[in-house]
């Protein structure tokens, strides 16, 4: 049995290679091998957001505060909410942030293959965010 006691994992910021506005990421757990799993919980501030990526072997977000909005290529832009479970399949081109006016909470899950959670494409573009 392992146990991360809360605070003894420091937050982080999100890298503005992947993501625009503030972001914060809070390691909640990384299985060690043979497991792949990782799970954060991610704050993003006001008009906060990734940029456009994908999954090897797909993502769980679960909100848990605020407001926020998710996009899949190709797809509308989605409202969520706390309660709100999203899945994203393996490979598919997505993005996930806050609300212009509100901060959003999310869990986030990922499996890792081969050592690689995510594949990080092109910022999400003002123009994209508020359509």
């Amino acid at each position: 049995m392992d146990i991360k006691r809360n605070g003894s994992q420091p937050s982080g910021k999100g890298p503005a290679k992947w993501f625009t506005g503030t972001v914060r990421i809070d390691p909640l757990h990384q299985a060690p091998a043979p497991a792949r799993v990782s799970i954060s919980n991610v704050t993003f501030e006001p008009g906060a957001r990734t940029a456009w990526h994908s999954h090897p072997l797909g993502q769980t977000l679960i909100v848990t505060a605020g407001s926020g909005r998710v996009q899949s290529w190709g797809k509308p832009i989605e409202k969520i909410q706390p309660g709100d479970v999203v899945w994203f399949q393996p490979g598919e081109k997505h993005w996930h942030g806050a609300a212009p006016t509100t901060a959003m909470t999310h869990i986030s899950i990922v499996e890792q293959a081969e050592g690689q959670a995510a594949d990080w494409m092109e910022q999400v573009s003002d123009e994209e965010y508020t359509e």
